[in-house]
């Protein structure tokens, strides 16, 4: 975003806001800082000058931070912008830009797999949510309740826009000052206070795609100086937006390949191939849709996600809160609340519909057919081949199996109410400052699910005419072969086949469940620190802040018994295709941490920073930071630093009990596993697993470098330059590929069914250990042949895939389990035209990333993000607007760079498709996802006592960039499929 000055560009990215006049002269600083007349006298004169404290320092009153290269968004960035959210507005900063680390609603869902419903956050490099920290008015606020994956993070939605003076971002490690999380750098949301007057704002945007996508906001600012030297500011924020779903755009309305289809039908079961005489799927009778050919010559009914996708889920959020001042003759007392509360709806794909024991290929009874035209019914019965099951009342039937999914989406509403409370006090001491501060800060969320979960006990007894009309599974008398209900009455059988029948449908509805899920997060803080002056060097004041913070973290999150997997039951959940996250941990905290600045000559500062760390459950850390500035001239600043930063194992990750989740194995990352696993494709594929809290887990460590400089060549022109480069160690997750390929050795790992309390591995089907290898060792014994065992399974099984056949559950623990290199270069160029009827201002911004490397997960050969799937090597913003004293119009121009599409993990039926579609010549070929470039207009008129705003995105309507790697056919993480979007602002001032 463009900066207005050159000492709001300079002075800030150097860390410095006052005593300007003893480094650099009052030609060049003549300008304002965020607003604030600085008026520089000659050294040798007596000034009165605010000490301003900027992100990145204790430090106040000091030109000491040159490795701080600080990035702000003002209130007039924002505002030009037209973002309704925080979270909409750091879509458009570079450093948050690229990568998979910042998300949005568009990637929330129902199941745990999915970032939380309503909840967003911002990552800086790409790096992930949880080592940025997200800071309000330089303070903390709790984390989510709910993890994304089992990485805590803020939820941005929770903080108003309306409520932001400005967003400073401070894109390197900064542990140094702040303690954990800063990994990737520090985030500080500055709230408006000291106003006066009432302002009261409208926002309406919408697609123009022709269906109603809008979102409406209402804003109201208020504020009033008191005669005791007192202010209070508040403010209040509502917005409300409807759901965006992918069928609404042409480019996403159908499947973007058709070979990506799942055998799972919504609404008419396939039969499954294992009740067929020639081991071929049948297609459903009534399919709605026209039958696609599947790669093994079948024709099936098939389904496609994109049908129940959705990139916007409704939204709802209202919030508001103060800032209160009071300046005394000797102290300030400043205190800020905020509150709010969110309401939000997500979706995910219909549940599949397995056995009770998740197994594919559901059972029910031969006669279920009878409800088909005779055609349809002979034509299966034909080729069917019955087999017996087992019933959950204990009787044994026969039947056949059949795929399909429910016809509801898996739907959940959910509900968070979040508060922050800081209270601190300022003051002197003599020529020494002080300050003292309180924080109390809490999220809670409640989330209940709607629609689309179905209990799988339940459900299979409604299949198998075992349930009663009270809810219940019928009683079975083996020795009369009787079911009974007890006082209730025994129910017809649920028959997937019949559709549009009242009654089939309510008994269906009988074994819906509604699993909850509460959490809560809370933080409590107090800190105090000190600055001032120690000493004189060369007559330039050496400056020190020093303080000490104490903090306590609790977390909750607590599913119902529903949906939890639990060793009792065999790890099943109890519903069908949703699982949850049961974590509790709390941690204590405190930390010393100390600041020099030296000014070693009038052009040559050094600045010194560490900080110790001590938590309660892992352990103690120090973080140091060393700085530089250099000014050979008053024109030019030359900048550098070095730091380390940590991030402690977050609470979820400390005090996961189990989270049932999804894991995906990655074969084209290990050979070795892709032979045993995906019959040598390298494909991506995906599991039911657990996922353990591990109590030795170690702290994420992060090496941080900076150079830059900062030059000013004209009073009305500034460029900045830093390269950065980080190194990130012992990275916490899960890695199901490295477990994979460890197993091939280590047989503790090794499991037929599902595993028993207190193991960790991978689960294999049962009969898995009814082969053996050449020396008849099953896959359970040590120094077992997993390839020859892999053979043997073949001939005894005669598989539909040459693989060795997974089951479910398979539990792993959470590790530290790799690095990461990054190194890029940020820049940013800024120059005004001060032209007889106004100012034309240009600036153009972004960043290149050099170097994004990380360990492939179960491999150790190194593996380079920068330019491959989701990791854009630039991403840059130019803009050129016109300003007059009433009005101003413009243009951003945004640019996302192109990278490799991930086609590699494509199934080999999907290669062939993208083969005739000519998107690529061969199998080995590789395509690139296009670079995407978009317009937004920008305009706004001043009137006497109101603005008039419009903000039109992607002026020319550009469809996003076509990603065959993603399943939604482009990229949301880094790209948008809503084409032109408007959003219009009106906003009234009463003085």
């Amino acid at each position: 975003m463009k900066k207005s000055t050159l000492v709001h560009k300079l002075g800030v990215s150097v860390g410095t806001l006052s005593y300007l006049s003893l480094c650099i002269s009052s030609a060049v600083f003549a300008h304002s800082v965020s607003a604030q007349e600085v008026s520089v006298q000659e050294a040798s004169e007596e000034e009165v000058v605010e000490r301003i404290q900027v992100t990145g320092s204790n430090i106040r009153g000091a030109d000491m931070e040159g490795a701080q290269p600080l990035t702000i968004l003002t209130s007039e960035d924002i505002a030009r912008t037209g973002a309704s959210t925080i979270s909409e507005l750091m879509r458009t900063v570079t450093q948050t830009r690229g990568g998979v680390g910042t998300f949005d609603t568009t990637q929330s869902g129902a199941t745990s797999t999915s970032t939380p419903p309503g909840q967003a956050a911002a990552s800086l490099r790409g790096i992930g949510p949880s080592s940025t920290l997200t800071l309000v008015n330089g303070r903390r606020i709790a984390a989510s309740s709910f993890a994304s994956g089992t990485e805590n993070f803020v939820d941005i939605n929770s903080i108003p826009a309306s409520a932001v003076e400005r967003v400073e971002v401070l894109a390197t490690g900064a542990s140094a000052i702040y303690g954990a999380d800063a990994v990737a750098g520090v985030i500080n949301y500055i709230l408006k206070n000291d106003y006066e007057g009432l302002e009261l704002q409208t926002n309406y945007e919408n697609t123009t795609n022709g269906n109603d996508h809008g979102a409406f906001n209402a804003q109201m600012l208020w504020g009033k100086n008191f005669d005791n030297g007192s202010n209070l500011t508040a403010f209040f924020d509502y917005f409300d937006r409807k759901a965006i779903r992918a069928t609404d755009f042409s480019q996403t309305r159908d499947p973007i390949l058709e070979s990506s289809y799942s055998y799972l039908s919504k609404g008419q079961p396939n039969i499954y191939f294992d009740s067929t005489l020639d081991r071929y799927e049948m297609p459903a009778p009534n399919c709605p849709d026209e039958l696609t050919i599947t790669d093994l010559d079948e024709e099936i009914c098939a389904y496609y996600a994109n049908e129940d996708d959705y990139f916007e889920t409704p939204l709802e959020t209202l919030s508001g809160g103060f800032t209160y001042t009071y300046q005394g003759n000797d102290i300030t007392w400043r205190t800020d609340l905020l509150a709010s509360h969110t309401k939000s709806t997500s979706f995910s794909t219909p549940s599949p519909i397995n056995q009770v024991n998740d197994e594919e290929g559901a059972w029910i009874e031969l006669d279920a057919l009878n409800v088909l035209e005779d055609d349809a019914r002979n034509a299966i019965i034909d080729n069917l081949f019955i087999g017996s099951f087992d019933t959950v009342a204990g009787r044994e039937l026969e039947g056949l199996q059949y795929d399909a999914r429910f016809v509801s989406p898996r739907t959940v509403e959910i509900e968070t109410d979040a508060i922050r409370l800081v209270s601190s006090l300022q003051g002197y001491f003599g020529e020494w400052e002080w300050e003292a501060g309180a924080l109390y800060s809490r999220s809670e969320s409640e989330q209940v699910a709607t629609q689309g979960i179905y209990n799988r006990y339940l459900y299979t007894a409604a299949v198998h005419g075992e349930l009663c009309d009270t809810g219940d599974i019928a009683q079975y008398d083996s020795a009369g072969d009787i079911l009974s209900c007890g006082g209730g009455t025994l129910l017809p059988a649920y028959n997937p086949f019949l559709v549009g029948d009242a009654q089939n449908d309510a008994i269906l509805g009988l074994t819906q469940a509604r699993p909850t899920r509460d959490g809560t997060s809370e933080v409590f803080g107090i800190d105090a620190k000190i600055n001032g002056e120690i000493a004189q060097w060369n007559g330039n004041a050496v400056l020190l802040a020093a303080g000490v913070e104490v903090r306590r973290e609790e977390i909750t999150d607590l599913p119902s018994l529903d949906s939890q997997a639990r060793a009792e039951n065999e790890f099943l959940v109890d519903v069908f295709g949703f699982g949850s996250s049961a974590s509790t941990a709390d941690r204590n905290q405190m930390g010393i941490f100390t600041e020099l600045f030296v000014p070693v000559t009038d052009q040559f500062d050094i600045s010194l920073a560490g900080r110790f760390d001590d938590y309660n459950d892992f352990g103690s850390t120090f973080n140091p930071k060393v700085g530089f500035t250099y000014r050979p001239i008053d024109d030019l600043v030359l900048r550098g630093s070095w730091s380390t930063a940590f991030r402690a194992p977050s609470l979820t990750q400390a005090g996961v009990q189990l989270r049932t989740t999804r894991a995906s194995f990655d074969c084209s990352a290990n050979d070795a596993v892709a032979d045993l696993y995906c019959e040598g494709q390298g494909s991506v594929r995906g599991n039911n697993v657990l996922e353990l809290g591990n109590p030795a887990l170690r702290a994420e460590e992060s090496e941080t470098y900076s150079f830059g400089f900062a030059y000013s060549p004209t009073d009305n022109t500034t460029i900045t330059v830093d390269y950065w480069t980080f190194d990130h160690e012992d990275i916490v997750d899960t890695n199901m590929t490295g477990v994979l390929d460890r197993a091939i050795t280590d047989a503790s790992l090794r499991h037929c069914g599902v595993l028993d309390e207190g193991e960790v591995g991978i689960s294999y089907l049962e009969d898995l250990c009814l082969v053996t290898d050449n020396a008849g060792n099953t896959i359970e014994d040590e120094g077992a042949n997993l390839t020859e065992i892999l053979n043997a399974w073949v001939e005894f099984d005669d598989p539909r895939f040459a693989e060795l056949p997974l089951f479910r559950d398979h539990i792993l623990l959470l590790d530290n389990t790799g690095t990461q290199e990054l190194e890029g270069i940020d820049w940013d160029v800024d120059h005004d035209f001060q032209l007889d009827s106004g100012t034309l201002e240009l600036g153009f911004s972004g960043t290149h990333y050099l170097t994004y490397d990380r360990n492939r997960p179960g491999s150790d050969e190194i593996e380079s993000l920068a330019g491959t799937f989701l990791y854009p090597e630039t991403v840059a913003t130019a803009e050129l607007f016109y300003v007059q004293e009433d009005w101003y119009v413009g243009a951003y121009v945004f640019y996302t760079g192109s990278y490799d599409d991930d086609i590699i993990r494509l199934r080999s039926r999907e290669i062939d498709e993208l083969i005739e579609l000519g998107a690529i010549e061969d199998e080995d070929d590789t395509r690139d996802v296009s670079s995407w470039t978009t317009v937004t207009l920008s305009a706004g008129y001043y009137f006497e006592n109101a603005d008039l705003r419009l903000t039109v995105d992607n002026v020319f309507d550009r469809d996003a960039p076509t990603a065959y790697g993603s399943g939604r056919g482009f990229d949301a993480f880094n790209h948008d499929p809503f084409g032109t979007r408007y959003t219009l602002a009106f906003s009234y001032y009463f003085h």
